[in-house]
């Protein structure tokens, strides 16, 4: 992802003009025992999708997929010192996510039906409550390098579950909740007056949150998980 690159790109630039730097700032920041902050976030999200096995679909359909697509993430942070190089962070937050489904139709079934959807468009917007364990190096200069790992729940406060009768037939109808498990990477810096980090973390969701309908496009999935990447920046005071 575009992204990723441009990160990775000037990520030595920020850690190198920190480290030459000869003033260590906020010297004393890791000694409370309690600190919070925000975290602004970029995050690319799809779904994880198991096939059908169900015969009449295949006969009509080659398969289902998922692709990446934007999002953003807003929380508050609630970091709370375990050890001096073990951290408990509570990030409750919003995301707003919004994922696709391709269709891939058999030529011959989609040339004689003209209004098949080639793809639908699933818009979620979730109440998140993460909790992650944060294994933190030592500190160098105004640096420190960290691992994040954890777990979150997730409510989808735009999902249509409840449509039951879908009369329209383009409606995704997904699970409200979601849990997931997390795992990610961060580089603390520690400039004048705050600490600035910038950390890149994945989400693999554990639960079905497809909800069966009686057509061809619900059919054709087994099952189907979330994945998302996140690129979040979080300022901490």
């Amino acid at each position: 992802m575009k992204l990723l690159r441009i990160l990775l790109c000037i990520l030595p630039l920020i850690a190198g003009g920190v480290v030459r730097s000869q003033v260590v700032n906020l010297s004393n920041f890791d000694r409370n025992l309690l600190h919070y902050g925000i975290q602004i976030g970029y995050s690319q999200s799809k779904f994880t999708i198991d096939y059908t096995e169900d015969a009449d679909v295949r006969e009509v359909m080659q398969g289902v997929t998922s692709y990446y697509n934007p999002g953003f993430h807003l929380a508050v942070i609630g970091d709370l010192k375990v050890t001096p190089y073990v951290n408990l962070r509570m990030a409750p937050g919003l995301t707003l996510i919004n994922r696709s489904i391709n269709y891939y139709w058999e030529r011959g079934y989609s040339n004689a039906h003209k209004n098949l959807d080639m793809w639908r468009s699933v818009e979620s917007v979730y109440g998140e409550i993460p909790v992650d364990l944060k294994f933190r190096s030592m500190r160098w200069h105004n640096y420190r390098p960290y691992l994040t790992t954890g777990i979150s729940y997730g409510f989808d406060f735009a999902s249509l579950r409840n449509n039951k009768n879908n009369d329209d037939q383009s409606i995704v109808r997904l699970n409200t909740s979601d849990f997931r498990y997390t795992a990610g990477v961060g580089f603390d810096f520690y400039l004048r007056y705050v600490k600035f980090a910038i950390e890149i973390k994945m989400s693999f969701g554990m639960p079905n949150l497809a909800i069966p309908d009686d057509d061809y496009y619900s059919r054709a999935i087994n099952g189907m998980t979330s994945r998302t990447v996140m690129v979040g920046f979080t300022f901490e005071g």
